[in-house]
């Protein structure tokens, strides 16, 4: 089933997993898809990163995994700038072939020491392969603070109606902690005649380094409510990983009232936190 249409019935929950390191066997993701099932979300996303076939095989076989074994519609991630069209058209075939119907179309992060393929320089140019190759749903990233190599948000936004355009039918956002940018990123969509569902990614921030790690990658911006949260607790571990789940619960109580029209959780795999968010709102999601 193609997952735009779950926005026709209902406020849609999804999750991102991603593949384990090389270093562990594939199959080590089935204990967290095992803990996660109980929250029975709309979709389950999973990432791609670089690497190039082997880090493709790893998604497949998970997202076919999550599709097959556990019932639950997969998407997913292929990003294209270190793709020729012909990885491009493989990695459709196998997805056709594993019955997996949903794409999110992204450009991806350079490779450090390796250079771009060339034949897909942003991720429109992938979009409408894969529109041209498969009756595929496509998905789009969008940064509701803006993309850093964008030139600013006007731009951003110009660049992301052009992504629409090209086929995509519903986007993700990068996380944020500040739902008012998610706020004004949705009205300036408005405005440029973006009419496509929008779901809010969220990420439970449970520990410094990893916002650090964050800040350094996404440049999203932090709240005064979130570093205050962070001056208090960062140096408990139990105490920052609770404080870092009701966190993340306030924006999505928050981003429910305002009637969003999904939240991807990105889980980092990590159960215990994805269902204890789940827990404390599963009624607004199944609203």
């Amino acid at each position: 089933m193609k997952t735009s249409e779950f926005f026709k019935q209902k406020t849609v929950l999804s999750l991102e997993v991603f593949p384990p390191k090389r270093t562990a066997p594939v199959d080590t993701i089935y204990k967290t898809l095992d803990e996660l099932k109980g929250m029975t979300p709309d979709f389950i996303s999973v990432t791609y990163g670089a690497g190039g076939s082997e880090n493709s095989r790893a998604t497949l076989e998970i997202a076919s995994s999550i599709k097959h074994r556990y019932g639950i519609e997969s998407v997913a991630h292929i990003p294209c700038l270190h793709l020729t069209k012909e990885d491009a058209a493989e990695i459709l075939l196998q997805l056709k072939a594993h019955q997996i119907e949903n794409i999110l179309a992204l450009r991806g992060d350079r490779i450090p020491d390796r250079e771009p393929a060339g034949d897909f320089k942003y991720a429109a140019d992938l979009v409408g392969f894969i529109r041209d190759h498969g009756d595929f749903n496509i998905i789009g990233a969008c940064y509701p603070e803006g993309h850093q190599e964008s030139g600013g948000l006007v731009r951003d936004i110009h660049n992301l109606k052009h992504k629409v355009d090209a086929g995509v039918s519903q986007l993700i956002t990068q996380l944020f902690f500040d739902n008012g940018y998610f706020y004004r990123f949705r009205e300036r969509l408005d405005l440029a005649g973006i009419r496509v569902p929008v779901e809010a990614g969220i990420m439970p921030v449970v520990n410094k380094k990893q916002i650090e790690r964050m800040v350094s990658l996404c440049g999203v911006r932090l709240p005064k409510k979130f570093t205050s949260m962070m001056e208090r607790y960062g140096d408990n571990p139990v105490a920052m990983r609770d404080a870092g789940i009701a966190y993340a619960v306030d924006q999505i109580v928050d981003l429910a009232a305002h009637g969003v029209d999904g939240i991807h959780l990105y889980t980092m795999n990590n159960p215990y936190i994805a269902n204890k968010i789940h827990e404390a709102v599963f009624r607004l999601m199944a609203s």
